[in-house]
C-alpha cells in the first residue's frame, strides 16, 4: 500500500457538487465528447540549481538587516518572481462516444459519501451513465461508462493541450490499449508522462497513430464493450528526496516510465472488476471521512441544481443546506493542483494558505497532515539552514519566507503559503515589485511549528513526536533564539524581532535602533505584533514538548537533528524559558482602544487590510486559542504570563477582558473583507472565525453567508474579487474550519494541560442552525467529542479519550453557557457522558 496522501492522487480529475467539470461534456450534437483536465507540477529544472538566496554576510547577526538597509535595498537580497515558476496543468483527455438523437433526462452529480462524480442521460432509446474518480489505493483515476443497451456505442480517447501554452508533448502508443504521453513541460524543464489505460470487456480495443500530426500522436478506440474505462496514471521525475547537500539539492528523481509501468502492472486492471476498484475506492475514502460527521439540522435540497441554490443566497438570510454542504464538501475535497494553463494567477501561490487548508484536518480526525511536515524536513530544513546563515549570519536552525508550493494529498508541492518558495526549497525572498511587505516573513517557519505542535497535541503520537516533530520544532526555536534582539528604540530591556512586517502590511520596521527609527521616510518600530506572538508561542511548545520528546540532556545536542543537517548552538531549555519571559509579547492597547499591530502606537482606524495578522492569536480553528485566531496569545491571554509591561512611562498590566475588548475593536475596524486592497473570501471567512472565536454570533453569521453570497461561484468555487475568475481555494477551506470554531475545545495552556475541554455547541453561532449533531470530532490531549443540540440548547456530550495518553494526561473541564458542567481526568480509555 502506497503512502497516505489523502484521498487523491498526483495526476487528478477535479468535481464539484452542481457542475461536472471533471469531464465538461457536450451532447448537443451526435457525439458525447468528455473533456478531463489533468494538473501536474511543472517547474524548471534551472530553479534548483541555485537557493535564490541572496548573500548578505559580513554583518553581525544581530544588526545585519537593520546595518545592511542602510547600504542596499530590499531588492537586492530577493530573486525575481519570474525564476520560482507555476506548475502546470498536464492536458485534457477527450473522450468521444458516438451516439445520436436528442438527450433527455441529463443529472450530474458529485456524490461526496463516496468521492464519485457522476454522470446519467438517455439518448437513441437508452440510459448512459458514467462516473469519475482517483483511487489512492490505485494512486490512478479513473472514467468508467455503460449503458442499458446491448453494447456501448464506439468510443475514442486522445490527448490535447490546445489552449493550454504548453508544448505538443509526444502521444504514442505503449501497447494495443495504453497511450504513453510524455513531455518536458518547458525545455529545460520537469519531465512527467502520463499512461492511460483502457479495459473493454466483451469488446475490442485499438491504439493507432494519428499520421496527420506535426509531432507523435495516437488515439485509442473501443468497440463492441458492453461497458468500459479507462486508468490514468501519471507522474514527474520529481524526487523531494533529492533536495539535500548529498544530492546536490537537484531534486531530480529517475525517470517516472518503469514506476509508472509497475504501477499500472501491479493493480492487474485486465483481470479486476470495476466494481471491486470501485468499491476499493470507496473504503479508502470513507476511512479517512467516516470517524467525522456534522449535521446542522438541514434539510437536503435534491430538486435544486446547485448553481441556483447559490445564485439565492442572501447575507444573514442564509440557507442551512447549503452551510452544510459547504462544510462536508470542502473538508471532503482533496487540496489538489487547481489550476489551468501552464502558468497561473501569483504563480499559483498565496499567503496563509497552507496553514488555513489545514485549520480543520486535526479536529475532524482526517489523518493527511504529516505529509505537510515531511515536505518541511525534506525541502525547508536543509536550503533553510542555508538561507538562515548567508542572510542572517545564524548557524542555529533554518528559515523560511513567504512562497512555499505544497500539494497534501499527494504528497507533493502545489500551492503556496506563508513557507518557503517553491518545491525546489527556495526559502530567500521573492522580489517581485514593492514586495518586501509580504516577502519578508521569516516568522513563516514559526507559524508553520504550531501546526507541528497541534498534531503531537491532539494524537499523542510520541514516536513521531521524537522523530519528527521535535527536531523540526526544536530547529526553528533555535534559528529565532539567535534572531531575537534587544529592544533599544524603548529601551524596556524586552526581546524584539528586527526587521519586522507585519503580513502583508507596510512599513518593513527598523526601529529597533534610534538612529535607523525612519526607514524610507516611514516612522516604523521593531516587535511587529505577529511576530512576537508566533514566537512566544513557539517557545511554549518548546516547554510543553520537551519531555516527551525524550531529549534527557538538560541541552539541545548539537550537529544532526534527524535525517537533515542542522547546526544548533546548544542553548539550554532554561534559555529558552528567559528569552520567552523577557521577550515582548505583541500585546499592547493603543490610542483608540485597539490591540496595536506594531510595538509603536500607529495603527489607523480607517485600515481594512485583508490580513488579520495581529490577531492570529484568535483566529486559527485548529490551533484555538493561539493569539485570537488561529492561535491562543489573545483568546487564553493570561496577565501573569503575559502581563507587565511599560507605556509611555507607566507599568501596565492588562486584564484578560481588556485584550479582548482590545482585540475586537481592531477587528470591527478592520471591517468586512472589502477593502481596498483587496475583496477575498478567504480574508472573510478568517473574520468570521476571529468573530465565533469571540463568540459574537452575529457577526460570525453575517461575514460567514456574506463570503458566500459575494465569493461563492456557481460551481462553490471561491473567487479572489468576488465576479472575479481568479480561484482561491484557501477559502473553500477555510469554510468548514470557521463553522468549527465553537466546537468543544481544550485550549492550550502555557507549559501545563489545563483544558477547557467544550464551550458552547455550534448551535449559538448561527440562527438557523438550531439543531444538529456533531460525531467524532477532535480536542486535544487524545479526546473524541460526539454532542448534539436542539432547539439552540446543547442536549448530550460525550467524550472518549484515546488509550495512548500514557504520561500526558490532563485534568479537563468542561465549559457550556459560562459555567462549568462537568470535570474528569483524561486517563487512557475513559469514557464520560453528559446528558442535559
Amino acid at each position: 500500500m502506497p503512502k497516505r496522501y489523502g484521498a487523491c492522487s498526483y495526476v487528478a480529475w477535479r468535481y464539484f457538487a452542481g457542475v461536472d467539470f471533471s469531464s465538461t461534456s457536450s451532447l448537443s450534437g451526435p457525439e458525447d465528447l468528455s473533456r478531463i483536465l489533468l494538473t501536474m507540477a511543472a517547474i524548471a529544472w534551472t530553479l534548483s540549481t541555485h537557493n535564490l538566496t541572496k548573500t548578505c554576510r559580513g554583518f553581525d547577526k544581530v544588526f545585519s538587516l537593520v546595518q545592511l538597509a542602510q547600504f542596499i535595498t530590499f531588492e537586492e537580497i530577493m530573486a525575481d518572481a519570474g525564476a520560482y515558476g507555476s506548475y502546470a496543468m498536464a492536458g485534457y483527455l477527450l473522450a468521444t462516444m458516438k451516439t445520436s438523437g436528442p438527450a433527455t433526462d441529463y443529472w450530474r452529480w458529485l456524490d461526496i459519501d463516496e468521492a464519485v462524480s457522476r454522470t446519467m442521460w438517455s439518448q437513441g432509446g437508452a440510459t448512459f451513465f458514467r462516473e469519475t474518480f482517483c483511487s489512492h489505493p490505485l494512486q490512478a483515476c479513473l472514467q468508467y461508462v455503460n449503458t442499458t443497451a446491448k453494447v456501448l456505442p464506439s468510443l475514442s480517447y486522445a490527448y490535447s493541450v490546445a489552449e493550454t501554452g504548453l508544448p505538443t508533448p509526444n502521444v504514442t502508443c505503449f501497447d494495443n490499449s495504453t497511450l504513453r504521453i510524455r513531455n518536458y513541460v518547458y525545455i529545460p524543464g520537469m519531465l512527467y508522462e502520463i499512461l492511460a489505460q483502457v479495459v473493454a470487456p466483451g469488446g475490442r480495443v485499438a491504439c493507432s497513430a494519428v499520421t496527420d500530426s506535426n509531432s507523435p500522436n495516437a488515439t485509442l478506440h473501443v468497440t463492441g464493450a458492453s461497458e468500459t474505462w479507462i486508468t490514468l496514471v501519471g507522474d514527474t521525475d520529481y524526487d523531494m528526496a533529492a533536495g539535500n547537500a548529498a544530492s546536490n539539492y537537484s531534486f531530480q528523481g529517475q525517470d517516472p516510465h518503469n514506476s509508472l509501468v509497475a504501477l499500472l502492472s501491479s493493480a492487474n486492471l485486465g483481470f479486476r472488476s470495476y466494481s471491486s476498484i470501485l468499491a476499493e475506492h470507496i473504503a479508502d475514502y470513507n476511512s479517512i471521512l467516516s470517524p467525522f460527521s456534522l449535521s446542522l439540522g438541514q434539510t437536503p435540497d435534491l430538486d435544486t441544481p446547485t448553481d441556483q441554490i447559490v445564485a439565492s443566497y442572501q447575507t444573514y438570510v442564509g440557507n442551512t443546506y447549503l452551510e452544510w454542504l459547504l462544510e462536508v464538501l470542502y473538508r471532503q475535497t482533496c487540496k489538489g493542483m487547481w489550476a489551468e494553463g501552464s502558468s497561473n494567477a501569483w504563480g499559483a501561490d498565496s499567503n496563509i494558505n497552507v496553514q488555513m487548508n489545514y485549520w480543520f484536518a486535526e479536529m475532524t480526525n482526517m489523518d493527511v497532515v504529516t505529509p505537510l511536515f515531511d515536505y518541511c524536513q525534506n525541502t525547508l530544513a536543509p536550503r533553510g539552514a542555508y538561507t538562515a546563515w548567508v542572510l542572517y549570519n545564524i548557524s542555529s536552525g533554518w528559515v523560511t519566507h513567504n512562497e512555499v508550493q505544497f500539494n497534501p494529498c499527494s504528497g507533493i508541492p502545489s500551492i503556496n503559503s506563508n513557507l518557503a518558495p517553491q518545491i525546489f526549497g527556495h526559502t530567500g525572498m521573492k522580489w517581485s515589485g514593492n514586495s518586501a511587505p509580504w516577502a519578508n516573513y521569516p516568522e513563516s517557519n514559526a507559524w508553520m511549528m504550531i501546526h507541528v505542535w497541534d498534531h503531537f497535541d491532539y494524537t499523542n503520537d510520541v514516536q513521531w513526536w521524537q522523530t519528527q516533530g521535535w527536531p523540526l520544532v526544536k530547529s526553528v526555536a533555535s534559528f529565532h533564539l539567535e534572531k531575537l534582539i534587544e529592544d533599544l528604540y524603548f529601551n524596556d530591556l524586552t526581546l524584539v524581532t528586527a526587521p519586522c512586517n507585519s503580513p502583508e502590511q507596510n512599513p518593513i520596521t527598523f526601529g529597533a535602533f534610534r538612529e535607523y527609527y525612519h526607514f524610507g521616510g516611514i516612522e516604523s518600530a521593531i516587535g511587529c505584533a505577529h511576530s512576537q506572538q508566533v514566537i512566544w508561542e513557539l517557545f511554549n511548545i518548546i516547554e510543553k514538548g520537551f519531555a516527551a520528546a525524550g531529549d534527557t540532556d538538560t541541552e539541545f545536542l548539537n550537529g544532526m537533528f534527524g535525517t537533515w543537517q542542522i547546526a544548533v548552538s546548544s542553548p539550554k531549555p532554561s534559555v529558552v524559558l528567559a528569552k520567552r519571559d523577557q521577550m515582548d509579547k505583541g500585546l499592547r492597547i493603543g490610542g483608540w482602544g485597539q490591540l496595536q499591530e506594531w510595538k509603536v502606537d500607529m495603527d489607523s482606524p480607517s485600515d481594512t487590510h485583508r490580513h488579520l495578522s495581529h490577531l492570529i492569536g484568535a483566529t486559527d480553528p485548529a490551533h484555538r486559542n493561539l493569539q485570537l485566531y488561529p492561535g491562543y496569545s489573545i483568546t487564553s491571554y493570561d496577565p501573569v504570563l503575559q502581563g507587565g509591561l511599560t507605556v509611555n512611562g507607566t507599568f501596565m498590566n492588562y486584564t484578560k477582558e481588556q485584550v479582548l475588548s482590545a482585540a475586537e475593536i481592531s477587528l470591527l475596524h478592520r471591517a468586512n473583507g472589502t477593502g481596498t486592497d483587496a475583496d477575498a473570501g478567504w480574508e472573510k471567512l478568517w473574520r468570521a472565525a476571529a468573530w465565533a472565536q469571540l463568540g459574537n454570533e452575529s457577526e460570525f453569521y453575517k461575514e460567514l453567508t456574506f463570503a458566500i453570497e459575494r465569493n461563492f461561484a456557481a460551481n462553490l468555487f471561491d473567487l479572489y474579487n468576488g465576479g472575479d475568475s481568479v480561484f482561491q481555494i484557501d477559502a473553500n477551506f477555510g469554510y468548514p474550519a470557521a463553522v468549527l470554531v465553537k466546537r468543544p475545545v481544550a485550549s492550550t495552556g502555557r507549559g501545563q494541560y489545563q483544558h477547557s475541554a467544550a464551550s458552547d455547541a455550534p448551535a449559538s453561532l448561527a440562527p438557523t442552525w438550531s439543531s444538529g449533531e456533531m460525531k467524532g470530532a477532535r480536542i486535544r490531549g487524545g479526546i473524541t467529542i460526539d454532542f448534539a443540540w436542539s432547539a439552540g440548547k446543547l442536549t448530550s456530550a460525550i467524550f472518549i479519550v484515546d488509550d495512548n495518553v500514557a504520561g500526558r494526561e490532563r485534568d479537563v473541564v468542561v465549559n457550556y453557557g459560562h459555567r462549568v458542567i462537568g470535570k474528569f481526568r483524561s486517563n487512557g480509555g475513559t469514557i464520560v457522558i453528559l446528558a442535559f
